[in-house]
Parts: structure tokens; sequence; C-alpha cells
């Protein structure tokens, strides 16, 4: 029998440990509603859940690279490895929904960390054209752990609970940690760049003041001192954050790249692609098993034609950037996006979930055109030597995007479905009678999307009165949140198509197919092709 030899090992344990990375984030969107019932969590630790690991990951996310150079990949690697599988198991074990948040958060770094070194392992391990076949592996991999996600965390939460999604990671991490302490080769980049704590710090306070205003905006007022003080923070930390980058000679995220318009273009796709329909998919979850009362099997099963559709076309657009300007390939996948929101944007109270059918086949070809080309695109209009860094500021503007569109989405969410439903309810002596009886806990369940927990404490006569109002009220406020995501994606295509001129692609970047790493190698700094995956998974 053949002896593997140790850059198969590699690829092996980078692959073991990405799948189960990505296949985390996919699942949590389908058992979302299930863990609001288990921790009887209000909307806003709802929220958190997605919004507390988007927001460490995007912050850790250039550092960990720089980490990574210093010290050993491989590491810095295994380390990523241990923190994501030990708060995947604290997570599981939460009893709480403010101990869950913290460990996502936690998994965040972890997750930052294993993405911001995983493709210089393999890019270190390969030459020439094995790279190419080691990093098709790799893809295959990452768009497999999207497009199944759904389904798994689904299974998982309909037939042993919502904490065995963050339970099996725990074997899984075991085995890729002693994968790669045993098998994996070390390697590091020699004059490596020191870290920029200030920049490290500035983001990070400036993400979390900012998401923390939009989330609490509702509750404690837009105009109260607590949340201006918070805006106005998140604002004084970015011109710090903005003047340390300019000014330090090891910036964490260098600004001149920012010089051409490209670049520009490119991290405006890659945040309008994930503020627009990635930060949604809590709201469809929610709506497709709250609103329409699915299952989490019954509600990931629903979700496939997004994410096989987005699996199928990828690789047709990889090749696609050979033929066709980046520019219209971003701005054609972004219009379909937009497109495919405002298709999903037409529910009303009877709508079946097949309404959103259409939407999810259009959506999940746009995000399968986007996602390759801006991998691609990320790297290619800058100088090689800077790659990894462009690909690493690509990854956090997906993350930030994320994170902003669900906080910002989820102030106008619970302000209006509490509105339309109440609205719905007084339009009939019934519906009056449900309002006074149900009071300020009937509130409260609209606002945290989980209005079928209080039917008990409703007479049956009045339940169905309820829910035809809640449905009322759920559909029309996920049509205007369609509306607003698809002017964002709209936006953002726009902008694509103005700003990415191929005039601005450095002729000696890498090549312009999908997956490609940048060809110095040097990804430590950045996160190459990885991170592009996240945004498939929402």
């Amino acid at each position: 029998m053949p002896v593997l030899d140790r850059k198969w090992w590699t690829l092996l344990a980078v692959c073991t440990a990405t799948f189960m990375l990505l296949l985390d984030i996919t699942v949590v969107n389908v058992a979302l509603p299930a863990i609001q019932r288990s921790l009887h969590s209000s909307f806003s630790d709802l929220q958190w859940v997605v919004d507390a690991y988007s927001l460490t990951l995007a912050a850790f996310l250039l550092t960990a690279g720089v980490l990574g150079d210093m010290y050993g990949r491989r590491a810095i690697f295994a380390i990523g490895l241990v923190v994501f599988t030990a708060s995947s198991l604290v997570c599981g074990l939460s009893s709480s929904s403010t101990m869950l948040n913290l460990a996502r958060a936690v998994q965040g770094v972890g997750g930052a960390i294993m993405f911001a070194t995983s493709v210089a392992l393999i890019a270190s391990a390969f030459q020439g054209r094995e790279r190419g076949t080691a990093f098709g592996i790799y893809g295959a991999v990452l768009g497999g752990a999207v497009a199944i996600g759904p389904l798994v965390g689904g299974a998982l939460t309909s037939s042993v609970g919502w904490q065995w999604i963050f339970f099996v990671n725990v074997p899984v991490g075991v085995l890729a940690v002693l994968l790669t302490l045993t098998k994996v080769v070390e390697s590091r980049e020699p004059n490596t760049r020191r870290i920029d704590w200030v920049g490290f710090v500035s983001l990070s306070g400036m993400l979390f003041m900012l998401i923390l205003a939009l989330v609490r905006g509702n509750y404690d007022g837009w105009t109260s001192p607590l949340i201006l003080g918070l805006f106005f923070g998140s604002g004084a930390l970015l011109i710090v954050f903005l003047v340390n980058e300019w000014r330090t000679p090891d910036p964490m995220l260098d600004l001149n790249l920012f010089k051409r318009p490209a670049m520009c273009g490119v991290s405006i796709t890659a945040f309008t692609l994930a503020g627009s329909i990635f930060a949604m998919f809590l709201y469809i979850t929610l709506y497709v098993q709250d609103g329409l009362g699915y299952g989490p099997l019954a509600a990931g099963l629903r979700f496939l034609p997004i994410t096989v559709m987005a699996f199928v076309v990828a690789p047709f657009a990889g090749r696609l950037t050979v033929r066709v300007q980046s520019r219209y390939l971003l701005g054609a996948g972004l219009l379909l996006v937009a497109g495919g929101l405002l298709l999903m944007g037409t529910t009303n109270a009877s709508s079946a979930w097949t309404q959103l059918l259409p939407g999810f086949f259009v959506t999940g070809v746009g995000i399968g055109l986007v996602n390759p080309v801006l991998a691609s695109a990320s790297v290619s209009v800058v100088p090689v030597q800077r790659s990894g860094m462009a690909s690493g500021a690509n990854a956090t503007f997906r993350q930030i995007g994320i994170a902003t569109g669900v906080a910002a989405l989820g102030a106008i969410f619970a302000s209006e479905i509490q509105t339309k439903t109440i609205a719905a309810l007084n339009a009939s002596a019934a519906g009056r009678l449900v309002v006074e009886r149900g009071g300020n806990r009937l509130g409260l369940a609209l606002q945290a999307g989980g209005v079928r927990d209080t039917l008990g404490s409703i007479p049956v006569a009045a339940r169905r009165v309820l829910l035809d109002a809640y449905r009322t009220g759920f559909s029309s406020t996920l049509n205007e949140l369609m509306v607003i995501g698809a002017a964002v994606a709209f936006a953002g295509a726009v902008l694509s198509f103005v700003l990415v001129r191929q005039k601005d692609f450095v002729p000696s970047g890498p090549p312009s197919g999908a997956g490609s790493p940048p060809p110095s190698g040097r990804v430590g700094a950045g996160t190459a092709d990885a991170p592009a995956a996240v945004g498939a998974a929402g």
C-alpha cells in the first residue's frame, strides 16, 4: 500500500477542518428558531447568534494571517482548530443566550485563524500542476459543505436537537488537530510584517459599537443617550482606524490599495452581496419555520434550491472570467440577486413556501456567478505581493456586510412586524380581543418573531385569528426587507459595473480562474479564496 505524501495529508487536514467550519456556519441559520424556543431568546439574542460570530471573524481575519506568518501557519492553524472545537462544545452546552453568544464570539476567533492560514498551508505544500489539483479539491469540499449545510442542520435539529449542530464539531475537530500536528509540514513567512494592534482594536471596537447600536435601537430608542453614544463612538473609532492605517508602516489594511477604483468596486461587491442576501437568510429562515410552520428539516430541504444552484453555477462562472470582464459578471450576478429578492418579496398571508421558489433559483444563480469571480478579482486588482491582504480584505468586507446587514434589517423587522400584525388584528373584533388579552406578552413575542410559542396562553377560538394576522404581518414585513435587500444588491451591481475596470487589473497577478491561490503562496496576510465560501453560507 503506497504511503501518502505529507502534502496530501496537509490537504486532508485542511479540507477536514474547513468542511467542519463551513458546515457549522450553514447549519446555524436553520437551527435558530429551535435555539430561540429552547433558550427563550429575545430577537436581539437571536441576531447576536449570527453577529457575534461574524463580528469576531471580521475583526481577527487579517491579524490572524500575520500571526501565521510570524509563528508558523501549522501551529496557528492548530490553535485555531482547538479554539473552534472547544467553543463548539461550549455552544452545545449553553444554557442561556448570553453563554451561547459569548461562545459564538470565541468560535469566530477560531474560524478567523483557520480561514487565514488554511489556503497558505495548501499553497506552501503544493507546487505547479499539483497546486491546481489541490485547490480544485479544496474548492469542491467548500462547495459541498455549503450545499448540504441547511439539510444537515435541519436533520440534526429535528432528530437530536440544535445542540448537536455544535457537538458534531468536537470529534471532527479532534481528528483535524491530530492530523495537523502529526502530518502537516510547518511553514512561515520570513521578513513578515508586525501586528497592527491599534488597527485591530479600533476596527473591533467600531464594529461592536455599531452592531450593538443597531440591535438595541428599537428597545432603547434611537435618540437615547446610549444609542447616540454608541453611534458616535463607532464613528470616532472608524476615524482612528483610518488615520492609523494611513500612517503606520505595517497597516492591517493598506489604504493605498483603494486608490485603484477596481479594489473599491470589489470591496463594495463583497459588502453588498453579504449585506443583502446572506444577511436575509436569518429572516427567510424565521419566515419558513415560524411564519409558515415548517420544522427544521423541512426548512433545510426548502433552502436547497439556493445552495445547489450556487454550487452548480460557480464552476462555469470561474471559467467565464477568461472570456468576460469581471465587472460584467459581478454586476450581472448582483442584478440576479436583486431580482431574486424582489421575486421573494411577493408573499402574502395565504402564500405557500413555493412562492419563494422562483426567487430561490434566481438568487442561487446570482450567488454562484458572483462568488468565484469575486474571489479571483480580489487578488487580481492589486500587485502580487499584496494579494494576500487584498483577499483578506474581501473576506473582511463580507463579514462586515453580514453583521451590519443582520443588525440593520433586524431593527426594521422588530418594529414593522409588531406594527403590521397589531394592525391586522385590530381590523376585526376578534382580533382586538386578542390584542387586549395578549398585552405586553404578545408585543414581545411579535418583536422576537416567535408568536407560535404564545398560542398556549390564548383561547383556542382566537388562535386562528392570531396566526392569520401574524402571517399577514410577517409576509408584509418580509416583503419590505426583500425590497431593501434588493436595493442594496442593485446599488452594488451599479457600482461594480462602474468601478471594476479591466485596466486596473494587474497583468502579473494571479490567474483569473476561480479558486487560484496567490502565486507567491503568501496568503498568511489574508485568506485567498477560503472565506469567499462563507458568503455562500449565509
